[in-house]
């Protein structure tokens, strides 16, 4: 015997209103999987899903730290104070120089010493969850795909644990291209009529994946080779990931000359690079 229990502050008829629309609710979702409307979604296991909080965790510090260097600068420029060699900063050098610079007013020099501080606790923090990350890269579950990844110019173990950890399973995408969709770097579309028209990507899924394979792309300007430190990293791979990694780096450096001789935005250029990038690592994450 089935027996209704109606809430307090609901009447019989609100209560069966709502049996009926969640009759209909379960109806509609029975006709789209008969469909095929409906598709499967890739849920995360645990290991990855404590893994991903460390990697965005590091991620959100990285994005302090830069927030706080700008801090740091825009208070010397107001007065007036610039580092001579603009385009080697926050290096060793520039560390000491900044911990050269002082102010007459004290409270303008409290206010500096508490923006370098910030600084240099938020770099610790930043390489003390690196290190810890980088032994997080091992894990038989992630480790796998992560040295694929690896191969890649561009690509070193945070880089590739992150794209890991922010795409998961990489069988869930049937071609490249949506691939590379998930993460907005496909151009938009304007339709009306029969007029069609690209815009800017589309920015979809996930930015910070997004970020790391245009960071990577970057590298990609230069002619193809295999250095050392690159060499190190392909060891132990199959032929088959090395030469995709080695058809990526031809690939995309034509893309990046290719696009400069026609005029086009360095920046536009990185992103198409980014795009065919995303494709050769899918590639390399679901071969055999």
């Amino acid at each position: 015997m089935r027996v209704d229990v109606i809430a307090p502050g609901k009447t019989p008829r609100a209560a069966a209103d709502r049996v009926k629309t969640d009759r209909r609710d379960a109806e509609l979702l029975v006709r789209q999987l008969m469909a095929g409307s409906l598709r499967a979604i890739h849920v995360p296991s645990i290991g990855l899903e404590a893994a991903r909080g460390l990697v965005r965790a590091r991620e959100g510090v990285r994005c302090d730290l830069t927030r706080a260097r700008h801090r740091v600068s825009k208070l010397l420029l107001r007065y007036g104070q610039v580092y001579p060699r603009e385009k080697s900063t926050w290096t060793a050098e520039h560390r000491r120089w900044l911990a050269s610079r002082g102010f007459d007013e004290p409270n303008t020099e409290l206010a500096y010493i508490d923006a370098l501080a910030a600084v240099d606790g938020l770099i610790s923090r930043r390489d003390a969850l690196a290190e810890r990350l980088s032994h997080v890269a091992s894990d038989a579950e992630l480790w796998p795909i992560c040295a694929r990844l690896r191969a890649f110019r561009g690509i070193d173990t945070l880089t590739a644990l992150a794209l890991v950890c922010e795409i998961g399973d990489w069988h869930r995408f049937a071609r490249p291209e949506q691939l590379a969709a998930w993460v907005g770097l496909v151009p938009s579309l304007a339709q009306s009529g029969e007029s069609r028209r690209s815009g800017a990507i589309t920015k979809t899924g996930s930015r910070h994946a997004r970020r790391l394979l245009v960071e990577a792309a970057w590298h990609y300007q230069r002619p193809p080779r295999i250095g050392a430190t690159l060499r190190n990293r392909q060891q132990g791979q199959p032929d088959h990931i090395l030469q995709i990694a080695w058809r990526a780096q031809h690939r995309l450096h034509r893309v990046h000359h290719r696009l400069r001789q026609r005029g086009k935005h360095a920046n536009l250029i990185t992103v198409a690079a980014a795009r065919e990038l995303a494709c050769f690592c899918w590639a390399a994450a679901t071969a055999p």
